[in-house]
């Protein structure tokens, strides 16, 4: 015999089962690029206003190529699965799977491709 309430057994559930840790995986990762966008944006600011030479010489420096890179890695997974949940909550059949596999495909590229240029930059 089981005690369970309906209401114990939906707890911490969504209609895919992983929507609540879904929901604390993006308020986090919002929290965090909330912290460190602003510090990345003055970084390259001054990078960006400088010369060629200064501004290889600054992205060679250890702190702004690490926050380059943590904007990119968590700046990309937060826009993959914020755009995947829109793409579940939007789309139907086959043009879901495609969307959102596309989705991953454009994230990661991008990714590659952004710490693959920063470490040309910084090395």
């Amino acid at each position: 015999m089981r005690f369970l309430t309906d209401r114990k057994r939906a707890e911490g559930r969504g209609a895919s089962h992983t929507g609540t840790q879904h929901h604390w995986y993006m308020q986090v990762s919002a929290f965090g690029l909330a912290l460190i966008v602003p510090t990345f944006l003055v970084i390259f600011g001054r990078a960006l206003g400088s010369g060629y030479e200064n501004a290889f010489a600054t992205m060679g420096h250890p702190v702004p190529a690490i926050v380059t890179g943590l904007v990119l890695l968590v700046g990309m997974q937060h826009f993959r699965r914020g755009a995947q949940i829109l793409i579940e909550d939007y789309t139907r059949k086959s043009t879901r799977k495609v969307l959102i596999m596309s989705v991953i495909v454009l994230s990661y590229g991008l990714t590659a491709t952004g710490l693959f240029a920063l470490a040309k930059i910084a090395l």
